[in-house]
C-alpha cells in the first residue's frame, strides 16, 4: 500500500542537523552516530527522495520525534516551492541500530504544480465565505496559497480560515476552507472545533447526578460525576486558585454562562464544590480532575508529557453559554456547557478525556476530520477517553466501554455512544463499507471503536457488553493495556493525516509487531479484530 513504503536499510552520512532545518540540498558533513535518529532520517530523505514522493521543489522540517526501544519515528511536514502542503506529512522510521526500514507517507503522488494562481485572492476569500458550512459566518481570514495533496493529484489551492458559529447557534466554528486556485471550486471545508456530540444531533439532556504560586496545594473537591477527589491547586493573593502546578499549570475557570470571559475559580479553604450543580465549583472539580487525570494517563501509560507533549497543562472552561448541550476542544483548551436548562454540565470524565485526546491527535498524526481519517480521529478520542476512565478507576464513575453514559444526553438514560456494538446509538457503523468515508466522523468512528473493543475484550459476551462481529468470526481479546499501547504507537509513530481504515490496519499490525513480535498473539488479534469489522 502507498502509506507504508518498505525501504532498503541505509547507513547515514550526516550529523548535527537541526530539527526545523529544511532537508532539501543539505550537505553531508560526516558519519552520524547511530543514536541520532533525526540525522539518520534527514540523510535518508536526502538520498532517497522518491521514497517520500519528493521532488526538487520540496523542503521538509521535523515536527515530532518519538523514541522507543525499537528505534525512533521522525515526523515531517512538507513545503513545495515555499508553499505549505496539505497532506504532505510523512514519517521516517529509524531502527535502534541507526538504519531506516520504512516510511509512512500521507500523499500518494509527487507534487508538480505551477505556483501562479488563476483565481485572485479576493475571489478565493469570497468563495471561502460561500463554501463554509458554518451556520453563521462572522469573519473570513486572509487566504494563503497551499498545495493540496491530500487526495489524488496535488493541486494549487487557496486555504482560508472562516470563523463563525455552528448549526446549534452556540458552538464556535473555525473552518479551513480549501478552494482550487485554478477553478475556484471548493475542495473541502473542515471544522477545527471538535465536539463529542455531533452538532445538530438530537439532545434532550435532563439533570445529571446530583498565579504567582510557588507550589502545589492539596485541595479537596466534590464533583458532580467524580464525587469526592483530591485536586492540586495553588495559593495566591486572593486565596486558593484552581491552577494545577503539578500538571503544567492547567487552569479551570467559570465562564458564568457567557461565551467570552472566564474567571479562575477561587476559594478560601481549598475545599471545592458540594457535588451538585447548585455550587458552580462542582463542575469545576470534574473538569480540573479530568484534565489532571488525562495528563497523568498519557504520561504514566504512554510516556507522553501531557496533551501537547511539552509538559504544558490544559485550560478548562466550565459553564459556557446558556443551555449549551455540548463540550468542545478548540486546539488549545477545553470548554464545557451546562446542558439543557443549565442543569446538567457535560463534565463527565470520559468526555474530558475524549476532547483532550483530540489535542494528542493534533500533535501526533494530525488525522484530518473527513473521510476515514475523520472517523479514526473521533475513534482515537473515544478510545483514549475510555482508557482515561479505566486509568482513574473512580468509584463514582466506574469504567466501561460506553461514551458519556452519565450525562444522559438522550434523556432516557442511554449513553452517547457504544463501543461493543456502535450501531446501538442509531447512527454509528459497526463495519466498514463504502458509506463510511462519506459519513460524519462521529458515526464513521464506530468502525474504529468496534475494532478496539474487540481487540481489548474479544467478541461475544464480556463484562462490558456483547460484541458481534461482521463476519461471524470469533475474536479473543488481549486486554486494555496491550490494545491501548498498540493504538498509541500506531497513532504517534505510523499514522499520517490522510489515514484510511485500511492504512490503520497495516499500521496497528506494524505497531503490534514492534511491541510484541512478529506472529505474536497480539499481532494475530489485531488482524482478527480488523477482519471482524470488515477491514481486510
Amino acid at each position: 500500500m502507498r502509506k507504508v513504503i518498505a525501504v532498503a536499510s541505509s547507513t547515514v552520512l550526516a550529523a548535527g542537523l537541526g530539527a526545523m532545518a529544511p532537508l532539501s540540498g543539505a550537505a553531508a558533513v560526516g558519519n552520524a552516530p547511530d543514536d541520532n535518529p533525526q540525522a539518520v532520517a534527514r540523510q535518508f530523505v536526502k538520498e532517497n527522495r522518491t521514497d517520500v514522493l519528493g521532488t526538487r521543489g520540496d523542503a521538509y522540517r521535523v515536527v515530532d520525534k518519538v523514541t522507543s526501544k525499537d528505534g525512533a519515528a521522525v515526523r515531517y511536514e512538507r513545503t513545495y516551492r515555499g508553499l505549505p502542503v496539505l497532506g504532505g506529512d510523512f514519517v521516517v522510521h529509524v531502527t535502534e541500530n541507526g538504519r531506516t526500514d520504512n516510511v509512512s507517507v500521507a500523499q500518494d503522488r509527487a507534487i508538480r504544480v505551477n505556483n501562479a494562481p488563476g483565481v485572485a485572492k479576493s475571489a478565493a476569500r469570497t468563495q471561502a465565505r460561500e463554501g463554509a458550512t458554518s451556520a453563521t459566518v462572522r469573519r473570513v481570514g486572509e487566504p494563503r496559497l497551499v498545495v493540496d495533496a491530500r487526495d489524488g493529484r496535488p493541486v494549487l489551492a487557496w486555504q482560508t480560515v472562516v470563523h463563525g458559529v455552528q448549526a446549534d447557534g452556540q458552538t464556535p466554528s473555525r473552518q479551513s476552507v480549501v478552494t482550487d486556485a485554478r477553478t475556484g471550486k471548493v475542495r473541502s471545508a473542515d471544522e477545527a472545533i471538535m465536539t463529542p456530540i455531533r452538532v445538530g444531533q438530537k439532545a434532550d439532556a435532563g439533570p445529571g447526578q446530583a498565579d504567582g504560586s510557588e507550589a502545589a496545594e492539596a485541595g479537596t473537591g466534590s464533583g458532580i460525576f467524580v464525587g469526592d477527589v483530591e485536586i492540586d491547586t495553588t495559593s495566591g493573593a486572593s486565596g486558593f486558585e484552581m491552577i494545577d502546578p503539578s500538571h503544567g499549570n492547567g487552569e479551570t475557570c467559570d465562564m458564568n454562562n457567557t461565551e467570552f470571559s472566564c474567571d479562575t475559580f477561587v476559594d478560601d479553604d481549598n475545599a471545592w464544590g458540594d457535588g451538585t450543580n447548585a455550587d458552580r465549583a462542582s463542575a469545576g472539580v470534574d473538569a480540573h480532575f479530568g484534565a489532571a487525570t488525562t495528563f497523568d494517563y498519557f504520561k504514566e501509560t504512554h510516556g507522553r508529557d501531557g496533551i501537547f507533549g511539552d509538559g504544558t497543562g490544559v485550560p478548562s472552561r466550565v459553564h459556557y453559554g446558556t443551555g449549551y448541550v455540548n463540550a468542545f476542544w478548540d486546539g488549545s483548551q477545553m470548554t464545557y456547557g451546562d446542558g439543557a436548562g443549565d442543569a446538567a454540565p457535560l463534565v463527565e470524565l470520559d468526555v474530558a478525556g475524549h476532547e483532550m485526546s483530540h489535542g494528542v491527535n493534533e500533535h501526533t498524526a494530525g488525522l484530518e476530520y473527513s473521510g476515514d481519517a475523520g472517523g479514526l480521529n473521533e475513534a482515537t478520542s473515544d478510545i483514549f477517553g475510555t482508557m482515561v476512565e479505566f486509568y482513574a478507576n473512580n468509584a463514582s464513575d466506574t469504567p466501561d466501554f460506553t461514551i458519556g453514559e452519565m450525562i444522559d444526553i438522550n434523556g432516557d438514560g442511554t449513553p452517547l455512544r457504544y463501543m461493543d456494538e456502535p450501531s446501538k446509538d442509531g447512527g454509528s457503523f459497526d463495519c466498514w463499507s463504502e458509506e463510511v468515508p462519506a459519513s460524519d466522523p462521529h458515526y464513521s468512528s464506530g468502525v474504529g471503536n468496534h475494532f478496539f473493543y474487540l481487540l481489548a475484550n474479544g467478541s461475544g459476551e464480556s463484562e462490558f457488553g456483547n460484541s458481534p462481529t461482521c463476519d461471524g468470526s470469533t475474536v479473543t481479546g488481549i486486554g486494555n493495556e496491550a490494545a491501548a499501547a498498540i493504538w498509541f504507537k500506531a497513532l504517534s509513530e505510523y499514522m499520517v493525516s490522510t489515514e484510511t481504515y485500511a492504512d490503520a490496519r497495516e499500521h496497528t499490525v506494524q505497531a503490534a509487531t514492534d511491541l510484541y513480535g512478529e506472529g505474536s498473539a497480539e499481532v494475530q488479534a489485531v488482524e482478527a479484530a480488523w477482519t471482524a469489522v470488515s477491514v481486510g
